[in-house]
C-alpha cells in the first residue's frame, strides 16, 4: 500500500524527547519550546511565537486576541478546514464565506471588498497547499478598512510570498504540526503575533489567563488570574519532537518539492490531452511541496479515480467540502453562489506525498492515473 501520508522520523526527535524526560521537564514552555520559538523567530522574522497543542488552538487564540464579539463578522474562505471558521464562531462571530480563485483554491482577493460591512472585524486567509494568497492586495484592503488579517498558515511552513515568509505578513498567524503536515509533532501548532498590540496579551491567554510566564521571567513577584485564557501550550515532549524535525527542515522541503516536481512533470501530457488540470502556482508564491493535486472533470470522475487507485494499493484522497454547504452552516449562509469553492470540493484529488515515497512509487502512482484515463 502506498499510503497517502506517512510521517518520517529522522532520529534527533527521540533523542530530544529522551533528554526532556531525563531532565524531568515535561510540561509546557520548557527548553525545547523555547528552542522552537527562537528557531521560527530568527529564521523567518516572525513576531512573538507561541507553540500550541494544535493549529485550531492557535486560531482560537487569534479570535480572542481580535476581541471577536457576538455579531461581529469575519470573512473566511469557503474552501478550507472547519477550524478556520469554527474558532471565530465560538466567540459569536457571523462567518461570511468568500469564494476561491478560478485557477487556485486560495481566497479570491478581488471579491473581498464587496463582502466588507461596518460589522466586519477580520479577514482570515488560508494559504492552500503552502501557496501564498495575494497578500499585498489583502493587507491593503484590510488596512484601508481597519481590519485584522489572520493567516491560516497550517500548510505553509517554509513558504514565501515575494520573499516574505508566510505567517510573517498578517497581524496574526497560525501554523499546524499535525502528522499530515511537512514538519510534524503528531499534533501541535503555533501562534505567531506580528502586531505589537497583542504580544503581551497573547502570552497571558496562552497561560490560562494568568501572568505566569512573566512571573518565571522575574517581571512580577507573583502571578494570578488577569484575563481570559486556556491551557493552550503543549507539553515540552511535543516541542522536543518538533525541534528534531526542524533541524531537518531544509531536507524535508527539498525532498517534498522534488516529489511535487516529479508528479508535475509526469502529468503534463495528461493535462495537454485535456483529461485533468495540474495545480497552478501563483507567480508571487514559492512551493513548499505540501500537497500535489489534480482536478478531475466532475465529482463522479474524481470518485472513480480514487476508487481505482485504492484498488491498485494507492491512497489518494479528496480534500475539503465547501463549508457554506455543510450541515452546520447551510441554513446560515446568505445564499451567494461560491462556484469555484464548489468546483474544487467536487474535483480536486490529492496524490500521496511524504518522505517515505521513492521515485519508483511516484512513477507507479503516475502510471496508474494514466491507466485510469486510458481506460
Amino acid at each position: 500500500m502506498i499510503r497517502f501520508n506517512q510521517p518520517f522520523l529522522f532520529g534527533p526527535e527521540l533523542e530530544h524527547v529522551r533528554h526532556a524526560i531525563d531532565e524531568g521537564r515535561l510540561s509546557g514552555n520548557g527548553e525545547f519550546s523555547k528552542r522552537c520559538h527562537s528557531f521560527f523567530q530568527e529564521r523567518y522574522s516572525f513576531g512573538k511565537c507561541l507553540l500550541t497543542t494544535s493549529c485550531t488552538d492557535a486560531l482560537e487564540m487569534c479570535a480572542i486576541l481580535a476581541d471577536i464579539q457576538p455579531g461581529d463578522e469575519v470573512i473566511v474562505p469557503a474552501y478550507t478546514f472547519v477550524s478556520s471558521a469554527n474558532a471565530f464562531v465560538l466567540r459569536g462571530a457571523k462567518i461570511v464565506f468568500a469564494d476561491s480563485h478560478q485557477y487556485h483554491p486560495n481566497i479570491d482577493e478581488t471579491k473581498l471588498e464587496s463582502l466588507i460591512t461596518d460589522r466586519t472585524k477580520a479577514i482570515v486567509v488560508v494559504h492552500y497547499g503552502g501557496a501564498a494568497c495575494e497578500m499585498n492586495s489583502i493587507m491593503e484592503i484590510a488596512n484601508r478598512h481597519g481590519l485584522l488579517v489572520v493567516e491560516d498558515a497550517a500548510q505553509a511552513v517554509d513558504a514565501f510570498y515575494h520573499g516574505h515568509a508566510l505567517g510573517s505578513i498578517g497581524h496574526l498567524a497560525a501554523f499546524s504540526f499535525h502528522e499530515t503536515k511537512n514538519v510534524v509533532s503528531g499534533e501541535g501548532g503555533m501562534l505567531v503575533v506580528n502586531d505589537d498590540r497583542f504580544k503581551k496579551r497573547a502570552e497571558i491567554i496562552w497561560e490560562k489567563g494568568t501572568n505566569r510566564t512573566a512571573f518565571f521571567r522575574g517581571e512580577v513577584d507573583k502571578y494570578g488570574w488577569v484575563d481570559v485564557g486556556s491551557s493552550f501550550l503543549p507539553s515540552d515532549l511535543i516541542a522536543a519532537y518538533l525541534y528534531g524535525q526542524l533541524q531537518h527542515l531544509e531536507e524535508i522541503t527539498a525532498r517534498r518539492v522534488a516529489i511535487w516536481n516529479r508528479y508535475h512533470a509526469s502529468f503534463e501530457a495528461l493535462e495537454e490531452r485535456g483529461r485533468v488540470k495540474r495545480p497552478m502556482l501563483p507567480s508571487y508564491a514559492t512551493n513548499n511541496g505540501h500537497v500535489y493535486y489534480l482536478e478531475c472533470k466532475n465529482l463522479e470522475e474524481r470518485s472513480e479515480l480514487i476508487s481505482f487507485l485504492k484498488e491498485q494499493g494507492i491512497g489518494a484522497v479528496f480534500h475539503y467540502l465547501s463549508l457554506e454547504d455543510s450541515p452546520y452552516f447551510k441554513e446560515k449562509h446568505d445564499g451567494r453562489p461560491l462556484s469555484n469553492a464548489h468546483r474544487f470540493s467536487d474535483t480536486l484529488v490529492r496524490m500521496p506525498l511524504h518522505l517515505h515515497l521513492t521515485d519508483a512509487d511516484i512513477d507507479f502512482v503516475s502510471r496508474m492515473v494514466y491507466e485510469f484515463y486510458s481506460g
